[in-house]
């Protein structure tokens, strides 16, 4: 019987989680170990992708076929674009988001790496940490990914050699302390052969930790971890018309989604940036009412009071207000192919509100590869850098470290309605 065959029937929520390393070091093998070894993959998808390898006259089924979907990426053996994949196990749901690994694509793990509670970052057991090792180490405690798996991988090239697990395992714990992350788990495993994935191996015996699906099964979900603060951007305001019903009449509901904390019936909030103050009269979703509204649940909230409330607005509790402010210092991934012009105007969007900003300061560029702050005057595609806007309207906000939603930000071209930058509040 497998591991997966074993694992009760509990629920342990979503999890979110990135796939990142240098190139080659086996990020798309290692998603398609870990969907094929949880029995995730269907017949007809494993079967496309065996004829595949058989043309390219491949003894053994490529896995990584199952997530380098893009024709460019299958041809140059590499990971362009970010992939996304989706499965279960009988303990929880799982969304994987496998990051290309060259510098040219930082965008693209950027904006993966921006939803995810965990991150694996992948190690090729005979090349030890590299440069790109370090970039998205860094990138992923930027982003406030809270927990971090080294995966040592490869270990089959190296004999499953102790020692050299040891060393890199010493090497990567000695540059995680420079940037103070904290909580990180290593692991030695073999995505090609599957030991140290869903089944153990024979292969690893001195190694006595989890597996890595014991690590994705036992982590905690976003949400769970801490208390977190009330918010809810109002997105729409629902005022039925041509209704009879008297119930309706009078009707004045403000609907959105909680992106943090929670709130019940009877609970004094407050809304910003106007500060007014009232309690919440009900929750309702499709009619039916709740009691209470948890993160990530979207609801309509009616209030007890007549207030003036518009789209963008932010209904918090009202000991817990966030700061209405006019001015941004924040960390900028610029995601444009036309670089940012310092003296052009652009549209700022954090939740559900939007205002027109310029650029104060370019207060300097990160070198992603020597982690270095550089002076710049302007911002090419995938520049990272600290940069500070003017605000046109107040933005209600947080740091990015303490709520992920509110402190973060996109940045729009007016002119061709693209998204040119995502950005987090410092």
């Amino acid at each position: 019987m497998s591991a997966i065959e074993r694992l009760p029937e509990i629920d342990n929520g979503l999890l979110r989680f990135l796939t990142c390393g240098s190139v080659d070091d086996g990020k798309s093998t290692l998603i398609g170990r870990l969907l094929y070894d949880t029995k995730a993959i269907l017949a007809d998808t494993l079967h496309a992708i065996t004829r595949t390898s058989e043309r390219r006259g491949l003894e053994a089924v490529d896995l990584s076929l199952l997530t380098d979907g893009l024709q460019a990426e299958r041809e140059q053996g590499i990971t362009i674009d970010v992939a996304y994949r989706y499965f279960t196990t009988g303990r929880r749901k799982y969304i994987i988001a496998d990051a290309p690994g060259h510098e040219q694509y930082t965008r693209n793990m950027f904006t993966a790496a921006s939803t995810a509670n965990l991150a694996i970052i992948l190690i090729d057991a005979r090349k030890g940490v590299l440069t790109q090792t370090q970039r998205h180490s860094y990138l992923a405690h930027l982003l406030g990914i809270p927990h971090i798996v080294v995966a040592i991988n490869k270990m089959d090239l190296v004999g499953f050699d102790r020692a050299t697990y040891e060393r890199i395992r010493s090497e990567y714990r000695e540059f995680a302390a420079t940037l103070g992350i904290g909580d990180v788990s290593f692991i030695p495993l073999s995505a090609l052969d599957g030991d140290m994935i869903v089944d153990r191996g024979d292969r690893l015996g001195w190694y006595q930790g989890p597996t890595l699906l014991d690590i994705l099964e036992s982590a905690p979900s976003a949400h769970s971890e801490r208390d977190e603060r009330f918010r809810f951007p109002v997105q729409f305001i629902c005022r039925p018309q041509k209704s009879g019903h008297p119930r309706l009449h009078d009707y004045r509901g403000f609907m959105g989604r909680v992106e943090s904390g929670e709130i019940a019936v009877g609970d004094e909030v407050r809304v910003l940036p106007s500060d007014q103050r009232t309690r919440i009269k009900a929750i309702e979703v499709y009619g039916r009412s709740l009691p209470r509204a948890i993160a990530e649940q979207s609801v309509t909230l009616l209030l007890e009071d007549e207030l003036d409330v518009s789209r963008g607005d932010m209904i918090v509790r009202a000991e817990e207000s966030a700061l209405a402010t006019r001015r941004l210092e924040t960390m900028l991934c610029w995601l444009g192919e036309t670089p940012l012009d310092p003296q052009r105007k652009y549209l700022v969007r954090q939740t559900t509100r939007e205002t027109k900003a310029v650029i104060e300061s370019i207060v300097f560029r990160l070198d992603v590869n020597t982690l270095q702050q550089v002076p710049a005057a302007r911002l090419d595609m995938n520049d990272i850098a600290r940069v500070c806007f003017r605000l046109a309207q107040p933005l209600c906000v947080d740091k990015y470290v303490e709520n992920r939603s509110t402190g973060a930000f996109i940045v729009i071209d007016e002119t061709t309605n693209s998204t040119v930058g995502a950005g987090m509040i410092l």
